[in-house]
């Protein structure tokens, strides 16, 4: 099969079978949250993993067919992956026909000796080299494949092991790079989804890559996400529809109820007006 009949059938895979299930979540998150306007020049960012490869995809047929006009740049941050991965994701650029940019870093290095959580220093300097990138090429958003799954057990994750209620948002504005946007286009769409379209396609993605989880199957963040995995099945065994009321509970939150409530980095206390609602 040529590259272009495989490109074909993954295309028509998102038309067709996933056209549902994947690709109008996709439209629906853009929609719902206005997440590409015209005019922008979006980032994505390819980790090289199911997530983000099928991201840029959904990217690449909806500059095609899209009635707002914008630009799509395809990014890739090499941290200091081995070479033979280094190897797939030119391979999966070349098969998926996504003109990458490969960029290199030494995050690999700096986190390697950190003693603690080194994949949540990892995620923040990948994101400062991310935006670094993308401003450079003239964007000013850069787009993650973060999906449903990754909203809601992150939120359970900010409950039992950080004592706080915090969802992942649909995009951001960032902090230290003005101007700049974080977008999450596939908030909608199931994990067990993505891992079909895979499937599906016969493709081949990279699992985590770094030096770290190569030695040690055992990372404290990694380890509660799996924790959190298994505690939502086993929810689901007498409430199929937990994670729906996990998800809808952020759109959901009764200020009137809560203790104590954090905006603007400025914290409030329901005693602080408690006495004027008599």
């Amino acid at each position: 099969m040529s590259e272009n009949e495989f490109y074909e059938k993954v295309r028509e895979s998102l038309q067709k079978k996933y056209r549902r299930s994947i690709t109008g979540k996709f439209n629906k998150a853009l929609k719902v949250y206005k997440l590409v306007n015209a005019g922008d020049r979006v980032a994505v960012c390819v980790s090289g993993g199911k997530d983000s490869w099928l991201t840029a995809v959904l990217f690449k047929e909806l500059q095609k067919y899209s009635d707002v006009p914008f630009d799509v740049e395809y990014i890739v941050m090499d941290p200091g992956y081995a070479p033979e991965n280094r190897r797939l994701i030119e391979k999966n650029a070349k098969r998926l026909g996504i003109p990458v940019h490969i960029f290199e870093s030494s995050i690999f290095d700096a986190v390697h000796e950190v003693p603690k959580s080194p994949c949540y220093l990892c995620a923040r300097m990948r994101r400062g080299y991310l935006y670094s990138f993308a401003r450079e090429l003239g964007c000013n958003k850069i787009a993650l494949g973060h999906h449903y799954d990754d909203v809601i057990e992150t939120t359970l994750m900010g409950m039992l092991y950080g004592a706080q209620v915090q969802g992942m948002m649909p995009k951001l504005h960032s902090t230290n790079f003005p101007g700049m946007e974080l977008i999450r286009p596939l908030y909608f769409v199931r994990e067990a989804d993505i891992i079909s379209w895979r499937d599906y396609n016969g493709l081949e993605f990279l699992r985590c890559a770094c030096r770290f989880t190569e030695q040690s199957e055992i990372d404290e963040d990694l380890s509660k996400r799996k924790e959190i995995k298994t505690l939502i099945s086993t929810l689901k065994l007498t409430h199929p529809d937990v994670e729906k009321c996990i998800f809808k509970s952020l759109e959901n939150v009764n200020i009137d109820t809560v203790l104590a409530y954090k905006t603007g980095g400025r914290k409030h206390n329901f005693l602080d007006t408690y006495d004027k609602k008599k």
